[in-house]
């Protein structure tokens, strides 16, 4: 206990100005703090000649989060540390003559000359208040809803800043509403502010400092899940999602059923022509001379089904996209994850270009069900085609096969190790074909 206390009685003098034992002792006593360890590879090996991305890191991840000070209304401080070294940076981008260079969107920074940094990092701060069962959160956020979900697919993890209030109050309801303002790439150490794919060039592009974003999960009742989120990226877009979530015990099995519509339209200088032509704009296919060019117009739906037997996961999927932009979401430079049921493991590949309708089929397994806890694997394929383009029909399509275990007793409880292997083929002589391999070790270790 005298450990802990010193090293934390700062912290909690910083949260509150009560001197009560009572206070200190429930920030203090509640407090958790973790040490992520997180080994990562990335392959990314081209077609047709075309140069093969690598890196390879480790990653510390502290992650501190103490208890709240006693009282009706309670305060507390959360703490992220991340860091990250570089074991291989692939090589030196932009280089002739050579055959690897760091990953396209990879886990690290570049230097001025192409290479990969050595180390980078950051740490960010998130201030806390408590009243009865609602929580504010203002700093440093990782936000995981419809409408905005943080990316960890790389070496350090994506996130935010700004504030969000969520509320367990209301039964049967968990109601969320926030404001973000910048991100902290997972390729950075600094924070920047927000755009969507066709405003993100740092140099040309066009940026925002507010993200609004609110809506709530209502549980009918153990098997059925209601969704409604809104989203707003100043002067880009604002978004409506609803989401349905059942699961069916049949007489043999479960089927899972996943509805997920979105509704997105132009706001601010996006919806006027003048602002388009300040560079407020959105990727996808508009006709010549078309008076809404770049202009965010865009309707998503999809269906999602998954019959589970004895560890055993069949799955069977369509998205459909209409409208002329591409789907819109915050992207402020690099790497984005989509609550679409096409988020893949790969690089770029989210199915989700204008006019765009997909396939889906998985397969999944828990080898618990054999006796072995831990193991689980899974595959999925998608085939997507009807994207609004030039002159061209254009299509892609995409595998995934996941492996992962983690050990469940003994010294190494915990560690885990996940391979992702992708495949990405499409017929835009734009993109280059790619497949793509992931290795991840991991093992966190509690420190009290």
């Amino acid at each position: 206990m005298k450990s802990k206390a010193c090293a934390l009685l700062v912290l909690a003098e910083l949260v509150t100005p009560l001197s009560f034992n009572t206070a200190r002792a429930d920030f203090i006593e509640d407090s958790t703090a973790t040490l992520g360890l997180r080994n990562f590879y990335l392959n990314q090996d081209g077609r047709d000649g075309a140069v093969n991305r690598k890196d390879w890191g480790q990653a510390f991840l502290l992650d501190f989060k103490s208890g709240y000070t006693e009282g009706v209304v309670g305060f507390g401080l959360d703490v992220l540390g991340t860091y990250g070294v570089r074991l291989d940076g692939g090589g030196r981008d932009g280089k002739s003559g050579i055959d690897r260079t760091p990953a396209s969107g990879g886990s690290f920074p570049l230097e001025s000359n192409g290479k990969a940094v050595r180390d980078f990092g950051r740490v960010g701060v998130t201030g806390k208040m408590r009243y009865s069962k609602t929580e504010l959160h203002v700093g440093t956020l990782r936000p995981k809803l419809p409408v905005v979900i943080y990316n960890d697919g790389r070496l350090l993890p994506q996130t935010f800043e700004g504030y969000q209030i969520s509320s367990k109050d209301f039964d049967r309801f968990v109601v969320t509403a926030g404001k973000l303002e910048h991100s902290t790439e997972r390729t950075s150490s600094h924070s920047d502010s927000l755009s969507i794919p066709g405003s993100n060039n740092r140099k040309t592009g066009q940026f925002s400092n507010a993200f609004y974003y609110g809506g709530f999960d209502y549980n009918l009742n153990k098997d059925l899940k209601l969704q409604y989120y809104y989203g707003r990226l100043e002067n880009f877009y604002e978004q409506h999602f609803l989401g349905l979530l059942h699961q069916w015990q049949l007489p043999v099995g479960r089927l899972t059923t996943d509805l997920r519509y979105f509704d997105s339209d132009s706001t601010g200088k996006n919806s006027t022509a003048a602002g388009r032509a300040e560079g407020y704009r959105s990727n996808g296919y508009w006709g010549s001379g078309s008076s809404d060019r770049y202009e965010v117009d865009n309707k998503l739906w999809s269906a999602l089904f998954t019959y589970s037997l004895k560890g055993h996961a069949l799955s069977a999927g369509y998205q459909k996209i209409t409208g002329h932009s591409d789907f819109p979401s915050l992207q402020p430079s690099t790497g984005r994850t989509l609550y679409l049921i096409t988020n893949t493991n790969i690089q770029g590949a989210k199915f989700a270009s204008a006019g765009e309708r997909t396939w889906v089929v998985g397969y999944a397994y828990d080898f618990a069900a054999l006796g072995i806890p831990g193991l689980k694997a899974s595959t999925k394929y998608y085939r997507g085609d009807n994207i609004d383009a030039a002159g061209s029909d254009a299509r892609e399509w995409a595998r995934d096969i996941n492996l992962g275990y983690e050990v469940q007793e003994g010294t190494l409880k915990g560690l885990g190790i996940n391979w992702r292997n992708g495949t990405w083929r499409g017929n835009d002589s734009g993109t280059v074909d790619r497949d793509e391999n992931r290795l991840t070790l991991s093992y966190n270790i509690k420190l009290f």
